[in-house]
């Protein structure tokens, strides 16, 4: 299935995330004009499991995310929804066409690349390499990463020694399967979903008692994410390096780290797709957008970092954004 026709998904509900939809879609289309894909824009609909209607009812977004021919597309939380919204990119995927390939990006993300010359092989599916080692947080009296690990292997009926990158050292993480979940791809996304759904849903409702004293919020979606490419027959290496994350996709989370750590280029796209007056108007009713993008607010945070010498973990860069008084989300 390698070089197969393929589509496109992110999440967009209220607040937020329509606005970054609206960029990503701005992305897609400035960046990779051989995409012959549908770009979908999944939205949860209003329902039992939230206290609010997450939907997107924004008329002026919602024009502009059909003006760059993204398609809305609703879904139902049965499982998820307000307490766990990570849990959209999982369900929202049982609504995807069945038996074609897909991407699923987080919202927070810019094509920055065309995106038709990434070589996915959605036969051997994986995810985003640009993460830390959030998860697990072995405890003193044990088990560590491997107990850890191999319960959920175990669970379900995985094969956890052929997971392992025998390269790293034993109770390091990144001897074991981790992903971001700021991107994944699969060959069918009803399947790769059903899979994904019963694997978080086993996990939450009744984890493994070696998971006792790990938090699952809001690491759950990052926890399964590796079982579930591992069972499909994909893996850390699936993808040549270089091209999401790198030259076609950049997953910047939160404005100010755009500013903070992100390339020049990254930048420059950034201004250029959200200069044109009918992108501007939408975006400037978004208040982050508006003082960090239009007033200026970004080049301030920039200002404040060397791109070569950043600080290691991420966590020292919000702090010292916060203490400028620049942190907005």
């Amino acid at each position: 299935m390698a070089n197969a026709p393929f589509n496109v998904m992110i999440t967009g509900q209220a607040g937020r995330l329509q606005y970054e939809a609206v960029l990503f879609a701005a992305s897609l289309r400035r960046c990779s004009p051989g995409f012959s894909g549908r770009l979908f824009v999944a939205v949860p609909q209003p329902g039992p499991l939230w206290d609010k209607d997450p939907s997107i009812r924004n008329p002026e977004v919602l024009q502009a995310l059909a003006e760059l021919d993204a398609e809305i597309l609703p879904f139902e939380n049965k499982v998820f929804g307000a307490a766990y919204p990570y849990g959209n990119k999982i369900e929202a995927l049982q609504a995807l066409p069945e038996g074609e390939p897909f991407v699923f990006f987080d919202t927070d993300t810019l094509i920055t690349g065309e995106l038709a010359e990434v070589p996915f092989d959605f036969s051997r599916p994986s995810a985003s390499l640009r993460v830390e080692g959030t998860w697990p947080e072995p405890t003193l009296y044990g088990p560590g990463y491997t107990g850890i690990w191999q319960s959920l292997y175990t669970r379900f009926g995985l094969d956890f020694p052929s997971s392992l990158d025998l390269s790293q050292p034993d109770e390091y993480w990144k001897r074991y399967l981790y992903f971001n979940a700021g991107f994944f791809y699969g060959a069918c996304p009803r399947a790769f979903g059903a899979r994904f759904l019963a694997y978080a849903q086993s996990v939450r409702d009744d984890p493994p008692a070696e998971l006792t004293g790990q938090s699952l919020d809001p690491w759950l979606d990052q926890i399964v994410l590796p079982l579930v490419i591992h069972a499909f027959g994909g893996g850390r290496d699936a993808l040549p390096p270089g091209y999401l994350d790198g030259g076609t996709s950049c997953h910047y989370r939160l404005f100010p780290l755009l500013y903070a750590r992100e390339s020049d280029r990254v930048v420059e796209l950034l201004h250029e797709i959200t200069a044109p007056n009918r992108i501007k108007k939408v975006l400037k009713a978004y208040e982050p957008i508006k003082r960090i993008v239009y007033q200026g607010r970004g080049a301030k945070v920039r200002a404040l970092f060397d791109r070569e010498n950043l600080p290691r973990r991420e966590q020292a860069i919000r702090n010292r954004i916060k203490k400028e008084g620049f942190w907005m989300r």
